[in-house]
C-alpha cells in the first residue's frame, strides 16, 4: 500500500504526515485549492501537489483513482462545519467505496457527540457516522489538543503572553491532554499497516492531563515571559469569544467555548495505540517556545 491521497493534508497534521509518509517510501497526494502556498511540500520526493476542490464528487472520484488509501485531515475551529466536518466525509466514504480503496482514514476529534454542547463537536460526530454509513471500514482517530514546532495551540500562548501584561483566560479549568503532532502521524501510518484497525475507533492522547491554566502559564513561563493569569468566569468567556467573532480570523469563538466544557482528555490508562508510546509535553515543547 504505496500510493496515498491525503485530503487537508496541507496544514500543520499534514505537513507532518507527509514528511512521514514520504520518508517511508510513499507515494502521496496532496490536493490543494491554491498548491503555491504550500511549494515547502514540493521538495519531497514523492509528494504530488494536485490543485483541486475536494468538495466536488467528481473531482474527488478523479483524485482517487491510483491509490490504495486515503487518509481525511479536513477540519476547522469555525466556519462551515456543515460543509467541512459532515457533507466532506459523508462524499470521501462515497468515493472510496466507488474506486475500491483498501483503506479509509478519518481523522475526527475527541469529545465529538451527538449531544455534545458545541457545534463543533456535534458536527465531528455526525461527520463519523455520514463516514461510517458510507464506508463501514473506515478507521477513525480522535486525538485531543494537537502540539509541535509551527502548532496555533501553545505557540498562541506563548505569543499572548509576550503581547498582554496579563492573560485575562476563558475556561481556566478546561482539561486537555495534548498530543505531540509526531505522535499522531505514528499513529495514522502504523493503522495503514494494522489491517485489525479496520471499522475500529482510537483516541490519541498524550501521558499527562492539564488544566488550560496550566498549559498557558507553562507556555508563557518556558518562552521566557511568564505572566498572571486572570481566570474568566464561563459568562465573561462567552462576552469574550463573542467580541473576539468581530474579528477577521477569530481565535477564539463563543462555540470553542461551548467545546471547552467537554474535558478533552482521554479515558483512564489509554493513550496511544499500536504500542506506541506517548511523549511528554515537557520533553517537546521547549524546543520551539523558548525565546518565542
Amino acid at each position: 500500500m504505496k500510493h496515498v491521497l491525503v485530503i487537508g493534508g496541507t496544514g500543520f497534521v499534514g505537513s507532518a504526515l507527509a514528511c512521514r509518509l514520504a520518508g517511508a517510501g510513499f507515494a502521496l497526494t496532496l490536493p490543494s485549492r491554491r498548491p503555491e502556498r504550500v511549494r515547502h511540500l514540493s521538495v519531497l520526493p514523492t509528494v504530488r501537489l494536485v490543485q483541486a476542490d475536494v468538495h466536488d464528487e467528481a473531482a474527488l472520484a478523479r483524485l482517487m483513482a491510483g491509490h490504495e488509501a486515503v487518509i481525511n485531515l479536513a477540519g476547522i475551529l469555525h466556519g462551515d462545519f456543515e460543509r467541512v466536518h459532515v457533507a466532506l466525509p459523508g462524499k470521501i466514504g462515497r468515493a472510496a467505496r466507488k474506486a475500491d480503496i483498501a483503506r479509509l482514514i478519518h481523522v475526527s476529534a475527541l469529545g465529538a457527540a451527538a449531544d455534545a454542547p458545541s457545534l463543533y463537536l456535534k458536527s465531528k460526530a455526525a461527520g463519523e457516522a455520514a463516514l461510517r454509513q458510507a464506508y463501514p471500514a473506515a478507521t477513525i482517530f480522535r486525538p485531543s489538543v494537537i502540539f509541535g514546532r509551527g502548532d496555533s495551540f501553545l505557540s498562541l500562548f506563548a505569543r499572548l503572553a509576550r503581547l498582554l501584561p496579563i492573560v485575562p483566560l476563558v475556561s481556566p479549568e478546561a482539561r486537555f491532554q495534548p498530543v505531540w503532532v509526531e505522535d499522531v502521524v505514528s499513529a495514522l501510518a502504523a493503522a495503514l499497516a494494522q489491517p485489525e484497525s479496520c471499522g475500529a475507533t482510537y483516541a490519541l492522547c498524550g501521558p499527562r492531563q492539564y488544566t488550560l491554566k496550566e498549559l498557558v502559564a507553562y507556555a508563557a513561563r518556558v518562552s521566557g515571559h511568564p505572566r498572571p493569569i486572570v481566570g474568566l468566569p464561563f459568562a465573561l468567556s462567552i462576552l469574550q469569544a463573542w467580541l473576539m467573532e468581530f474579528l477577521p480570523n477569530p481565535p477564539l469563538t463563543r462555540d470553542n467555548v461551548w467545546s471547552m466544557e467537554v474535558p478533552n482528555v482521554c479515558p483512564q490508562g489509554s493513550t496511544l495505540p499500536f504500542g506506541l508510546e506517548a511523549t511528554p509535553l515537557e520533553a517537546i515543547a521547549p524546543s520551539y517556545l523558548a525565546g518565542h
